[in-house]
């Protein structure tokens, strides 16, 4: 197992809460049946990813307070306006297959009607991400990944039912609707306030 493969599987680990806050180099290493260097290596780049602290004895993981997450959903917000921006654009320009933008709004019926909390969850970031792959930018699509992962570890424990299911679902489909018609202001508009509106719902939550 090489060094980009631990740092896949411990990636993983934490996103889905399956570590505990505090754990050692030589217990991942067990855990994962490698030495502790692929996993000091793996690490290392979690610490730039925002997920760990890796400095001094041991391995905590990291979460975002409050502060922190409002910085980490505005720049959600503007990058996924920018992906959105894109995504119509090489729709207009007849780069995207039809059989992806169904794909898209089979995740987006996801996002919204899974059966419980972690799968809505889940699906409603795969929606997102799907938007960003379908961007073809690069840098992008690994920033928002980035994002994401430190949304989810920090907001796992205090997951509640949206209060604005409707509005969610209805905020893709006009998002979707943009993107169909090759219109990418639109659909950037709509994706930043969208970003936005969950900001203000996070917000009120914790008031």
């Amino acid at each position: 197992m090489h060094a980009m493969t631990v740092y896949d599987e411990l990636r993983e680990l934490i996103v889905a809460g399956e570590l505990p806050a505090r754990v050692s180099e030589s217990d991942l290493a067990e855990r994962l049946q490698v030495s502790r260097t692929p996993v000091r290596e793996a690490l290392e780049r979690l610490h730039g990813d925002g997920l760990v602290d890796a400095r001094g004895r041991g391995v905590r993981l990291k979460t975002l307070d409050s502060r922190e997450l409002r910085a980490v959903y505005r720049v959600r917000a503007a990058l996924e306006a920018l992906t959105a921006e894109l995504v119509a654009e090489r729709q207009r320009a007849g780069e995207i297959a039809p059989a992806e933008l169904e794909r898209l709004a089979r995740a987006a019926d996801d996002a919204t009607r899974a059966g419980d909390l972690a799968a809505g969850a889940a699906h409603n970031r795969a929606f997102h991400l799907k938007l960003a792959e379908l961007a073809d930018n690069a840098p992008a699509r690994d920033a928002l990944n980035r994002i994401w992962d430190q949304i989810v570890v920090s907001t796992k424990r205090s997951l509640v039912a949206s209060q604005r299911a409707a509005a969610v679902d209805e905020e893709h489909r006009r998002l979707l609707d943009a993107i169909a018609n090759g219109n990418p202001d639109k659909a950037a508009q709509l994706a930043r306030a969208h970003v936005l509106n969950t900001l203000k719902e996070f917000d009120a939550a914790h008031a």
